[in-house]
């Protein structure tokens, strides 16, 4: 992962898939189209030569399992109406959140 920090803006840019998925995950997890977005905030210090790893808490997340599991019987086209993301899905696949909520079917 590269990051490149210019004043006050920081451009994360993933080096493969895996870096790709995480950070798409990462966005989906700060930002609400709908509400406030997330800020992220230090915890503890940054020693490089330690364990070289920087930790940071996400505000306003208390578990990563707060949207309720559901799943499509069918083949079904979902939407979130926020942003008018569209995604497919197959039967038996679990319906995404976005935008600070699951995504609604239109099948």
């Amino acid at each position: 992962m590269q990051i490149n920090i210019q004043k006050n803006l920081v451009e994360f840019t993933p080096d493969n898939d895996a870096e790709t998925a995480k950070l798409e995950a990462l966005w989906r997890l700060m930002v609400d189209c709908a509400r406030f977005n997330k800020k992220m905030v230090p915890v503890g210090a940054y020693v490089p030569k330690d364990d070289n790893m920087a930790r940071f808490a996400i505000e306003g997340v208390e578990g990563t399992d707060e949207y309720p599991a559901v799943y499509v019987e069918g083949e079904s086209r979902v939407v979130c109406y926020t942003c008018n993301k569209y995604a497919e899905l197959n039967p038996g696949d679990r319906i995404p959140p976005c935008c600070g909520k699951l995504m609604e079917v239109l099948d």
